[in-house]
């Protein structure tokens, strides 16, 4: 028996070579290496040394896509292959290799949280009109008739109260809307290339609804400031009567829809309007957006480029103006990815914070449903409506009474309550292109000197861990979804693309589950003893700007896992511990490509980064970039 102690990953572990084992055959030697991590609380932050490493997997595409695809899942050469891409990723050596001694932690837990101040609680058992009203009181002033009268040639996207205020004037209704967003839906389809946004369309269905909305303004009394306002719903959210295909081809057929799903009926309570079911990457197994069976949607920034995803056509069809609104998922990031590279606002809640009832992976551990909006003050509304744990959730996470940020008066400013924001310098620069990194840090200097915002230091250590622990956690419950399909052959269906992480997360043993939920302990250790030195972790959103569509990936799909672990290098955190995050943009790169920051709270602590991302939304007023594809709704001729 040999120990030796060095520095490994960041904080010291020990090696035990247990060895001189032999067979009966004579002399052969068998050489058992473990790493043994020392407990969480003993691991110095001032030792740890970064250790993010970019995935090691080639680019496939076309023809090899295809052969690469037959290959891993041929029974013997696959099991080779997924042990060789494990190898090279290190899986086997975290998972495996390694003891780990805090027990598993199977779902977010998380210590008592104190009230935040400078806010405005919500009624989590009332109705959700009741709690838009509450929400709209927290919004700062705005004047929706300036707006609409202002002669500017700056381009703005039109909020919420832009449309409240232009049906409550006259100035339009929203059946007159309605025919605008039928005519951008439809002429996104006539283009060349096609934008492809929507999986699920009915024209009737949304006149239906919108001569319905404009009889409530006719007779006074719209349902809330919300009525009339069109939104889109990622398509593995159920929104009845739209199929949930997940973006695939047939999973409508095996998973029919009655009814909504509880934060679609939330907000149709309120009188919004649903367009449709957008497209996104199929089954989620993708941060770019891509989809060879409904096609890919283009970014409305360049269309030559990805919008990211998997919540690609919520977030294009709001960026694009069609919708003020929509509904995203996000189990690695599948809300803020595509908000930052479309240059927009959205949304990751605190696990357990909205109800997934009516989603193709409820129940999981990482994933929640959350809004995607032009404006700071948009998301707040959309998230007032939907909120609200499930019962289950109520019981074993007990969650804290939700609370908006009071932005309408200063005791809920920035500048009244001063943050402490977290960054890790090493991370935050570890990017794609200097322009994120420079344009994220003037952000930053920004708060600090225009609003008394510190910024502290940290260390987090085991963050190649935390990636890894997401990659199982979100890949074993997505599998677990789609046993019974995967049993009967259904998967051979499914793009080329989205074939290939099925075959990795089948390799996967139970053992490698329990010790990635042993790392999310590890982990959620270590951020919140950060969360007593800072409010709020600051980071890029995604670690490069929109990439580039190749044109060999629109017929067959692609498989680039170096671009995916560029675009979820900073988003995975807030999946693995439940912790709400929000991507708010800040600027564009040199080829005036959206530059999104992330803001990372503590559990339920959605009111400060909301309040954070007013400040800096507030603060960024170089005039933005109005997409190529853009569609002026509420105006239109």
């Amino acid at each position: 028996m040999v120990m030796v102690s060095w520095n490994w990953w960041a904080p010291v572990r020990t090696c035990t070579l247990p060895c001189g084992t032999t067979n009966n055959a004579g002399g052969r030697l068998y050489i058992i290496i473990k790493w043994v991590l020392v407990p969480a609380n003993e691991v110095q932050f001032t030792q740890v040394k970064y250790d993010f490493q970019q995935v090691q997997a080639p680019r496939l595409a076309g023809l090899l896509l295809k052969l690469f695809t037959i290959l891993i899942e041929a029974p013997l050469i696959g099991s080779l292959i997924t042990g060789y891409l494990k190898k090279q990723n290190k899986m086997n050596e975290m998972l495996r290799n390694t003891v780990i001694p805090e027990p598993p932690m199977f779902k977010p837990e998380y210590p008592p949280q104190e009230q935040e101040a400078g806010v405005v609680d919500l009624e989590e058992e009332g109705k959700p009109e009741d709690r838009v009203k509450s929400a709209l009181r927290c919004l700062p002033h705005h004047d929706p008739a300036g707006r609409w009268n202002s002669k500017s040639t700056s381009f703005r996207y039109w909020k919420i109260r832009d449309y409240a205020y232009a049906y409550r004037s006259g100035l339009t209704t929203p059946a007159m809307v309605a025919e605008n967003v039928i005519s951008a839906v439809e002429e996104c389809k006539n283009m060349v290339p096609q934008i492809p946004l929507l999986i699920s369309f009915d024209v009737e269905e949304v006149r239906k609804q919108a001569a319905a909305s404009t009889q409530r303004f006719e007779e006074g009394r719209p349902l809330s400031i919300l009525d009339g306002i069109f939104m889109a719903v990622k398509d593995d959210i159920d929104c009845y009567p739209h199929p949930s295909t997940g973006g695939t081809t047939w999973l409508h057929n095996v998973r029919p829809v009655n009814k909504d799903g509880v934060a679609v009926s939330r907000l149709r309570s309120c009188g919004v309007i649903f367009v449709g079911k957008t497209n996104m990457h199929e089954l989620g197994l993708g941060a770019t957006g891509m989809n060879p069976h409904h096609g890919t949607p283009r970014n409305p920034h360049d269309p030559q480029r990805y919008t990211g995803g998997s919540s690609s056509g919520s977030a294009a069809i709001v960026a694009s103006g069609i919708c003020p609104a929509a509904l995203g998922s996000d189990a690695g990031g599948s809300i803020r990815i595509p908000a930052s590279l479309c240059g927009i606002v959205g949304l990751k809640t605190t696990y357990g914070r909205t109800d997934m009832k009516g989603t193709l992976y409820s129940p999981g551990t990482v994933e929640v449903i959350g809004p995607i909006a032009s404006s700071v003050d948009d998301v707040m509304l959309v998230y007032a409506a939907m909120l609200g744990s499930s019962p289950a959730d109520k019981i074993s996470l007990r969650p804290p009474i939700p609370c908006l940020p009071n932005l309408s008066s200063g005791a809920g400013s920035v500048d009244s309550l001063p943050l402490r924001l977290g960054k890790y310098t090493e991370w935050f620069n570890d990017v794609h292109s200097p322009d994120i990194s420079d344009t994220c840090g003037k952000v930053l200097t920004s708060l600090s000197e225009i609003h008394g915002c510190e910024i502290v230091d940290i260390t987090i250590p085991e963050i190649q861990q935390m990636f890894m622990a997401q990659v199982v956690s979100y890949g074993s419950e997505s599998l677990c979804s789609l046993v019974p399909q995967c049993q009967n052959g259904e998967y051979k269906k499914l793009a080329l693309d989205s074939r290939i992480p099925l075959a990795l997360f089948q390799s996967l043993s139970a053992s490698d589950y329990v010790a990635a939920q042993r790392f999310r302990r590890r982990s959620m250790y270590y951020h919140m003893e950060i969360f007593k030195k800072v409010d709020v972790i600051v980071t890029p959103t995604t670690g490069m700007t929109a990439p580039t569509i190749h044109p060999s990936a629109l017929s067959c799909g692609e498989s680039d896992l170096e671009v995916t672990g560029n675009l979820m290098k900073f988003s995975v955190t807030a999946n693995v511990l439940g912790f709400p995050a929000i991507s708010v943009p800040v600027g564009y790169d040199k080829q005036g490509l959206p530059i999104g920051l992330q803001l990372i709270g503590r559990p339920w602590g959605e009111a400060t980064i909301l309040r954070l991302a007013a400040a800096i939304e507030q603060q960024w007023q170089e005039p933005k970039k109005k997409p190529i594809i853009y569609f002026d709704i509420l105006k239109a001729d």
